[in-house]
């Protein structure tokens, strides 16, 4: 994965849900080879999310420009993404075959991910099942693409991030 063009934008995008929604909507679309785009939570000048976006040719072109009193977050998010340090990719090769249940082997073949790690324990072997909820978000760290993963029921694991997360104090 070595991107010919990466970028950091930043427009104050409050929670991932929300740059998540922009990256579908406004850069999915482009087309762009190679897409590898992730979320970032930054705190200047004031905590939100900014975006970065790694692509396998071209930059892309016809978004949005990012405001000058954010540029500084937009460009922490690409100097992450580029060292590989940190970021959360929403969108990357292979997502779209990251359905259902696969194996941690084929999840690994099928798409840009690179390692699969047990949260609070050893990595799941190759051959055990992955439940997927249609919906994977590795993070860059240690310079690899990495899913963290929980095990499940019927030693399965499953992405430590969940589709659809309670809020902090729901219930009351």
């Amino acid at each position: 994965m070595g991107p010919a063009e990466l970028i950091g934008l930043s427009f104050g995008h409050r929670t991932d849900r929300d740059a998540e929604h922009w990256l579908r909507h406004a850069v999915r679309p482009l087309g762009l080879p190679g897409l590898v785009a992730c979320t970032h939570l930054v705190r200047r000048p004031f905590p939100h999310v900014a975006v970065s976006l790694a692509t396998g040719g071209e930059p892309p072109t016809g978004l949005p420009v990012t405001a000058a009193e954010l540029r500084e977050a937009a460009g922490h998010a690409a100097a992450e993404h580029a060292a590989r340090r940190s970021g959360r990719a929403v969108i990357y090769p292979g997502v779209e075959r990251l359905t259902g249940t696969l194996t941690v082997g084929e999840v690994i073949a099928l798409s840009a991910i690179e390692r699969v790690t047990g949260l609070g324990g050893p990595p799941p072997e190759p051959g055990t099942g992955l439940e997927t909820r249609d919906f994977v978000r590795p993070q860059w760290m240690d310079g690899l693409l990495t899913l963290v993963t929980v095990p499940v029921a019927g030693g399965r694991v499953a992405p430590f991030e969940v589709p659809d997360p309670t809020p902090c104090c729901a219930d009351h």
